[in-house]
């Protein structure tokens, strides 16, 4: 069967029409398993409707080169606010860090990329990304097992990847500890007076299988036993952030408004041996 398939793809890539043909019903469907609505046929309608508009309008537009975007026409920009102020956080404190060369832990993609202007970047992930652009290293590795020595990167980032870890949504292997040999590892590997910025969900502890956990910000600190906590923020369950945030008042509960849980933001820092 995984010739017959292959065979399938190759005559498809191969013939111009056909390939077309695949995409755009790729497309057409996408459009609704992207986020499946009871109104998507309603949209679909408008879809169609504004189709004509346009034709009649003296546009052209061929059916085999549809690209249905039925969720985007909104009274305002849609955000990740998670994602959004994490990053927003994280780039400001690094650039201010002046750090010359910064690891990042699985964080996603884009920020990363934003990262390399500003100074060389290690970007270590279980599905390694591999890009020829300046300042930049791509590394095939777990966060479970660094391949940095002890003490020796004065730089980190990980951002919404530890409560992952263990539970194979990204092809990891199932580790209920996976959390925990995580952490262990940026403390391992954190250099004494180096910066770890990190996030992870915060709100009513529990393993939500197999998207995420989530953790009260008083077991985040105790995931990190051997660093300090310079600084915490916080974007909370209805999307604001709260650039001051304390450990041990921070309260979120299921019956909040928007999420049912918030997104932590922890500067850690290692202090030198005495």
């Amino acid at each position: 069967m995984p010739g017959v398939i292959q065979c399938l793809k190759t005559r498809v890539k191969r013939t111009p029409w056909l390939k077309r043909v695949v995409l755009v019903s790729m497309r057409m469907l996408d459009a609704l398993s992207w986020k499946l609505r009871l109104d998507s046929l309603v949209r679909y309608a408008g879809f169609f409707r504004d189709w004509r508009r346009f034709r009649h309008a003296g546009g052209t537009a061929a059916v085999l080169d549809f690209y249905p975007c039925l969720f985007d026409n909104t009274a305002s920009t849609r955000i990740d606010s998670q994602y959004f102020h994490q990053a927003v956080w994280a780039f400001g404190l690094i650039r201010q860090s002046g750090a010359a060369q910064h690891v990042d832990i699985a964080s996603e993609a884009s920020f990363v990329g934003v990262l390399t202007t500003i100074t060389r970047v290690v970007f270590v992930d279980i599905r390694p990304l591999f890009l020829r652009i300046p300042n930049y290293l791509g590394v095939g590795a777990s966060a479970t097992s660094l391949p940095f020595a002890a003490a020796s990167v004065p730089s980190l980032s990980c951002l919404h990847v530890i409560e992952h870890i263990g539970l194979d949504r990204y092809g990891d292997p199932i580790d209920p500890a996976g959390p925990e040999k995580a952490c262990a590892e940026i403390v391992r590997v954190l250099a004494e007076g180096g910066n770890a910025f990190v996030s992870l969900p915060i709100g009513r502890p529990r393993v939500s299988f197999n998207a995420h956990r989530v953790f009260s910000a008083t077991e985040v600190l105790a995931l990190f036993t051997g660093l300090q906590l310079h600084r915490m923020a916080l974007v909370d369950a209805t999307g604001e952030f709260q650039p001051e945030a304390l450990p041990h008042s921070v309260d979120i509960r299921d019956s909040a408004g928007g999420l049912d849980y918030g997104l932590g933001l922890f500067w850690f820092t290692k202090p030198a041996k005495q």
